[in-house]
């Protein structure tokens, strides 16, 4: 794993500072990260994977929700997981933080009832992001769930408009086909229902779906690598 080839918060490491702040005032947080957790559902017997962590408030939201769950929270920036790591520190909760990519999900073992990301894929390449969700399909229990929340198609002028700060902080190239509607066409490939947005928020940055697949051994079999005869190993 390349530790640099990723984008940073907020599109440049000088601005990782104030990525929860303007998260805050640009997303409507709160309004998309309750839905996200209510779609999430998470229960005392859940092993649940925060792909793309950031600095960790989805997943504290998540161990604040439920104590008994057991969180693991994945990203490749040291920068953000440092944050995460002291926020989780001070609330005197217990996560498992890992520095490792989005494709990198499925390479851990362990059994992960559910896998949730949010405001991750908009900013990787086209590739990353169907690799990204490829690896969370194979991390997740047959019968588990991928939840995701992220920019999408943006449906409306205004909304178009207001997402283009986005890109100009992120980067046209990998923003772009998330406007265009990228999301919702890797995920109706893996499962059809599950490329229609189960909400969609409206906020100063732009449209944030939300997006639920569930997967069962059909879908697993299929995103499986090919056996070679060999163990399988990192890219």
């Amino acid at each position: 794993m390349d530790p640099t080839n990723f984008t940073p918060a907020l599109g440049r490491p000088k601005l990782t500072g104030a990525y929860d702040l303007a998260i805050r005032l640009l997303t409507r947080e709160m309004t998309w990260r309750s839905a996200l957790l209510d779609q999430l559902a998470p229960s005392g017997d859940d092993v649940i994977l925060d792909v793309g962590c950031g600095t960790g408030t989805f997943a504290l939201l998540i161990k604040e929700a439920v104590p008994n769950a057991r969180v693991v929270g994945l990203d490749p920036d040291p920068a953000v997981l440092e944050i995460a790591a002291g926020k989780a520190s001070a609330a005197g909760i217990e996560i498992d933080w890992r520095q490792a990519f989005a494709h990198e999900a499925d390479r851990y073992g362990d059994p992960f009832t559910k896998i949730v990301s949010s405001l991750v894929f908009h900013q990787v390449p086209m590739e990353e992001k169907r690799r990204g969700i490829a690896a969370m399909v194979g991390a997740v229990r047959s019968g588990g769930e991928v939840h995701i929340a992220d920019y999408a198609r943006q449906r409306s002028r205004l909304m178009r408009a207001l997402f283009g700060l986005v890109q100009r902080l992120d980067g046209f190239e990998n923003t772009e086909p998330n406007a265009r509607g990228a999301m919702e066409a890797i995920l109706a490939d893996l499962e059809p229902d599950s490329g229609r947005p189960r909400r969609v928020v409206r906020t100063p940055t732009g449209e944030i779906s939300l997006f639920r697949l569930k997967v069962g051994p059909a879908l697993q079999k299929r995103l499986a690598p090919p056996v070679t005869g060999g163990s399988r190993e990192a890219s």
